[in-house]
């Protein structure tokens, strides 16, 4: 219980359960769903499924409870992504605002998404994989706030 609003305050939530509180919140932070037209025009806003290479302490001691293989998927939002993977039988959403995403290329084949203090490396083998995240660095700079130097 102490757990759960430490994750809580992550924005690390367990969305296993239809709890309209939850939906509320994940909204405020990432905004609804796209609509189909939206999907559509936009050519798919999920991923293929992804495996997680390492993860923060948090996301790590949820993901070592069971000894299924650590995969997970990305979904963009109009004002964010959330990345959702499994542990036991329970489904986790880790919620990234676009204004606290920072993504790295690692490895030739590996992605690294972070959040404050948090993170979770991913593992890209294909082209479809390459393009997703070309897609939401497109999508994050879309969204990305106006610097300084863009008033001068």
């Amino acid at each position: 219980s102490t757990y759960v609003l430490y994750l809580d305050k992550k924005m690390l939530l367990n969305i296993s359960y239809n709890e309209p509180k939850v939906k509320e919140k994940i909204e405020t932070l990432v905004g609804k769903p796209f609509t189909l037209k939206e999907r559509l025009a936009m050519n798919g806003v999920g991923s293929s499924k992804l495996l997680i290479s390492s993860a923060s302490v948090d996301i790590h001691k949820l993901l070592i409870l069971d000894n299924n293989l650590n995969t997970c998927n990305l979904e963009l939002r109009p004002n964010g992504i959330i990345l959702r993977f499994r542990s036991l039988l329970e489904t986790y959403a880790f919620i990234i605002p676009y204004y606290k995403l920072i993504l790295y290329k690692g490895k030739a084949g590996e992605y690294s998404i972070h959040k404050d203090h948090q993170f979770v490396k991913l593992i890209a083998d294909n082209k479809t994989t390459h393009k997703f995240f070309s897609k939401l660095s497109s999508e994050k700079a879309k969204k990305q706030l106006p610097g300084i130097d863009e008033y001068f």
